[in-house]
């Protein structure tokens, strides 16, 4: 008797449904459509850059053939363009031009957006919004008269000449972004750094900026992207080799003849200065995204 009442329980537990399995918190199970709609928006991302390096690998009557994969794939065309001094030399403007203009904006803006983000002023929001408003000026106003201002003062044609007009928009870009970041940032800890002796420039140095790299990454991406993208000013203020960007100097390529289309290296030409952009994204991408966290808790 002992040995049967001892294994019923075990046999009812055996026959006993299991309890489902609770879900860890955090644990989410997305629906069907949700991987569709994300599918498809990197196909309708990923398919013009893959199209791009598609043409970049063809070479003569190939170019015209819409074929999903080159019959015959070549790197002549980044050879030519690695081979084009005009290129290059555009490749060490674009350079230049993005850099100097992202570092001039960060260390401009941090100042602005610590002030904006710390000091009590009247119609800060007010402030804020025309900031915000000057990225978002037409670059087309601005082109013609810059054009014959910097003719008359010798602007015209120079790294200088487009460095100025960029870091107008670049900057209040960067102010406006840093701003969001620098709220999120404690008052305690510079009012602990003052009770230590420390002035406001050193407790913002020392104290504030280690704090806000990740909206400093995130500002810096930002800027550098749009400066090494931008195009109008660049081919209104420009017209010599010496001087042009890197989007420019792809607009004028030509090809071998008056009937050739350069189609094979622009296109290597533009995935060219594609993959800086994505190799600065890729290292990046966790400062961004906490960058981009962050300066979303608060407007």
């Amino acid at each position: 008797m002992s040995t049967l009442t001892a294994e019923r329980p075990t046999a009812e537990l055996a026959t006993r449904p299991k309890a489902p399995k609770r879900r860890l918190r955090g644990e989410s199970k997305l629906h069907p459509m949700v991987w569709v709609f994300v599918v498809a928006v990197m196909a309708f991302s990923l398919i013009p850059f893959y199209w791009l390096v598609n043409t970049s690998l063809k070479k003569g009557a190939s170019l015209s053939q819409g074929e999903l994969f080159p019959s015959q794939p070549t790197f002549e065309n980044y050879l030519v363009v690695f081979q084009n001094p005009e290129f290059l030399l555009a490749l060490r403007n674009s350079v230049i031009i993005a850099v100097v203009t992202t570092t001039v904006a960060l260390v401009f803006a941090s100042f602005a957006a610590y002030a904006l983000a710390r000091l009590k002023m009247r119609r800060k929001a007010m402030i804020l919004t025309l900031i915000l408003s000057v990225t978002t000026f037409p670059a087309i106003a601005i082109a013609a008269p810059m054009f014959s201002i910097w003719r008359e003062i010798g602007l015209y044609d120079t790294l200088l000449g487009l460095i100025i007009p960029k870091l107008t928009f670049a900057l209040p870009l960067a102010i406006y972004t840093l701003t969001s970041f620098f709220k999120e940032i404690p008052r305690e800890l510079e009012e602990s750094a003052y009770m230590d002796g420390a002035t406001p420039f050193v407790a913002f140095r020392k104290v504030i900026l280690p704090l806000a790299i990740p909206g400093l990454a995130t500002t810096a991406i930002l800027v550098f992207i749009s400066v090494w993208n931008e195009f109008l000013l660049a081919v209104t203020l420009t017209t010599s080799p010496e001087s042009r960007p890197v989007p420019v100097a792809i607009a004028f390529f030509s090809g071998t003849s008056e009937f050739d289309q350069p189609l094979g290296t622009i296109s290597a030409a533009s995935v060219i200065i594609t993959i800086p952009l994505v190799i600065l994204v890729l290292l990046c991408q966790k400062r961004i995204v906490s960058g981009m966290t962050a300066g979303a808790v608060k407007g």
